[in-house]
């Protein structure tokens, strides 16, 4: 099986954050095998120690049977608001350190890198050069402050990718809608996540981005492309019936299909079986999102509990990640 939606989170010191940004700079704090990950002073999240040691990574990978994982960053790490002059070499730090977390295992631990993209042009660089270094391809936000994947500048850095064949992963963050009415349980992450997802890849297609992009841009979308799966009947619809809706866009939304894929975090055997039927099989890709509480708990179970066909579940937990990260 290969993984290709892992998180992880450096060893990085309070005074290292610091350097980022004093107040709300990013690190983790440790006490054995547990730890925080904190914003600035302010807890944001506990974490276990899978999320920072390779080793202990490498023994729950041995213990759950999976044979490669593709890691990247936890989100909050992306620093897309900081000058720039601070998030390169935050960006820069954080894959550097991916490396090292790899190392003790390289065949089976990959990682894919983060780039500043506020600054399109190091964005490009750094995608090259931690591309050079070892990663496997990049995990970008899947927006930027107010700019969705259509914005140019963000194209100019997906052209980039396609012309050296740099894999993508693009994953929700900060959330729409984290106001009064998202107030408890978790609410930006059940219900603005799936949106920014279904987001990112509408932007895509209904802005005409796809028509202007090499046909060679590998792009995969986490968390099952959202809710993207579900509403592109209700997508394709209002292209049909609102020129407004066709505007940019030439063909039936449902026609891009083949431009992009999704990992399989989705956690429903249903939920799953209209994704495959979506997308196609080809397109599918073993995604856990682990090591934490919202991810798979038993990697690759919902693929080998909902899709009885030999070859297809071949495809889903291993041969379509091979294919798109060039392993």
């Amino acid at each position: 099986m290969i993984d290709i939606h892992s998180h992880f989170f450096p060893r990085i010191s309070q005074a290292e954050a610091a350097r980022l940004d004093p107040r709300r700079g990013p690190w983790l704090e440790t006490s054995g095998r547990n730890g925080q990950i904190m914003v600035g002073d302010q807890p944001f999240r506990p974490v276990h120690d899978a999320l920072w040691d390779g080793a202990r990574r490498l023994a729950w990978l041995d213990e759950q049977g999976v044979d490669t994982q593709i890691m990247c960053a936890t989100p909050v790490m992306f620093a897309y608001a900081a000058p720039i002059e601070r998030a390169l070499p935050w960006a820069q730090l954080m894959n550097d350190r991916a490396l090292e977390m790899a190392a003790v295992a390289p065949q089976r631990l990959k990682v894919l890198a983060q780039v500043p993209l506020q600054d399109i042009d190091a964005a490009c660089r750094e995608a090259s050069r931690a591309c050079e270094a070892g990663h496997v391809g990049v995990q970008i936000g899947n927006h930027v402050g107010e700019r969705d994947l259509d914005d140019e500048g963000l194209l100019t850095f997906l052209a980039h990718c396609a012309a050296e064949n740099i894999p993508l992963l693009v994953h929700p963050w900060d959330m729409m809608g984290a106001g009064a009415r998202m107030k408890r349980w978790m609410l930006p992450w059940l219900v603005s996540m799936p949106a920014e997802t279904q987001l990112a890849i509408l932007s895509l297609i209904l802005s005409g981005a796809f028509e202007r992009l090499p046909a060679s841009l590998k792009i995969c979308f986490a968390h099952g492309g959202g809710s993207f799966a579900y509403l592109l009947g209700r997508v394709d619809n209002a292209w049909e019936q609102r020129d407004i809706v066709r505007e940019d866009c030439p063909r039936r939304p449902s026609s891009y299909l083949d431009r992009f894929y999704v990992d399989s975090a989705i956690f429903d055997p249903g939920a799953l079986r209209l994704l495959i039927a979506t997308m196609g099989t080809e397109r599918v890709m073993l995604g856990s999102d682990a090591p934490f509480p919202l991810g798979e708990q038993t990697v690759g179970g919902l693929i080998r509990d909902t899709v009885a066909d030999t070859e297809i579940r071949r495809r889903l937990l291993t041969d379509n990640a091979r294919a798109f990260f060039n392993l």
